[in-house]
């Protein structure tokens, strides 16, 4: 074998691995594409994770009240809490974006006020969960004005805002989920039952006011199993009908025409 002939095999071997390598990454990289229907999907699971958790913390919520802070009771309930609103927060984005242009205006009013609530109270439950144990010997006044913001007993200390974005976080919980709920409902792309159960879950605290608390917790078993009833819809639903097929917002743009060598652009099918 002369040089040449060996430089042009070491050329067409090197040619050959290089684009064994490209192929390689370019399976690598669709498989692990992430699309907007995959997202919302994922978004599902979140509502589903928050749906369980707002359910499943009132019955064994502990008093608010200043023994209370220090236990470790106290500590994995708010800690849990807070995940909850972080997980609500994505879910309902999902739910919201599954249904966008069937929910119109209603359903973006609902979306905004009941993300509101989740807002409000991830900075509530974040300070319950590592603030006011710290503060529970220092501060004993503080942490009991504070409680008194849930429990309806105001403390000696004046808190400022807080009271009045505690209540800010309440009227987005009750306007919110009653516009989303008949807005999902409207749009029959998710459960009805499922919506139905969040609109009349969301006002049900409104309504009947007069339950004092903590009894008053048992208002977020509704909502909670509506939010994780739709959250299993949406993650349950195939991926083809995960998002619109003709929306570009979800789908993706169109591919760009391929350019033969002869320089006419081809027809798209």
């Amino acid at each position: 074998m002369t040089t040449n002939e060996k430089t042009s095999t070491d050329r067409l071997v090197t040619g050959v691995e290089r684009g064994e390598r490209k192929m390689a990454t370019n399976g690598k990289e669709s498989k692990m594409k992430i699309t907007a229907s995959k997202l919302i999907r994922w978004a599902g699971l979140s509502a589903m994770v928050a749906g369980i958790i707002f359910v499943g913390i009132q019955p064994i919520h502990p008093l608010d009240v200043l023994s209370s802070v220090t236990t470790d009771q106290w500590a994995i309930i708010q800690s849990l809490k807070t995940a909850m609103c972080l997980f609500g927060l994505l879910g309902l984005a999902g739910l919201y974006a599954r249904q966008v242009k069937e929910t119109g205006w209603l359903g973006l009013a609902g979306y905004l006020l009941f993300s509101l609530f989740f807002a409000h109270t991830i900075a509530f439950a974040f300070t319950e969960a590592f603030i006011l144990p710290q503060l529970a010997t220092e501060a004993p006044k503080f942490v009991e004005s504070f409680l008194g913001i849930f429990n309806g007993h105001p403390g000696e200390m004046n808190l400022g805002a807080l009271p009045t974005l505690y209540a800010i976080a309440g009227f987005g919980y009750v306007l919110g989920g009653l516009l989303f709920g008949i807005a999902t409902f409207r749009a029959g792309i998710l459960p009805r039952w499922a919506a139905g159960l969040l609109a009349v879950g969301a006002v049900a605290p409104f309504v009947l006011a007069q339950l004092p608390h903590p009894l008053d917790r048992t208002f977020a078993v509704p909502v909670g199993l509506a939010l994780a009833w739709l959250g299993y819809a949406l993650w349950s639903e195939r991926r083809a009908q995960a998002a619109d097929p003709d929306d570009g917002v979800l789908t993706g743009v169109d591919q760009p025409a391929v350019v033969p060598s002869n320089g006419h652009v081809a027809s798209k099918v």
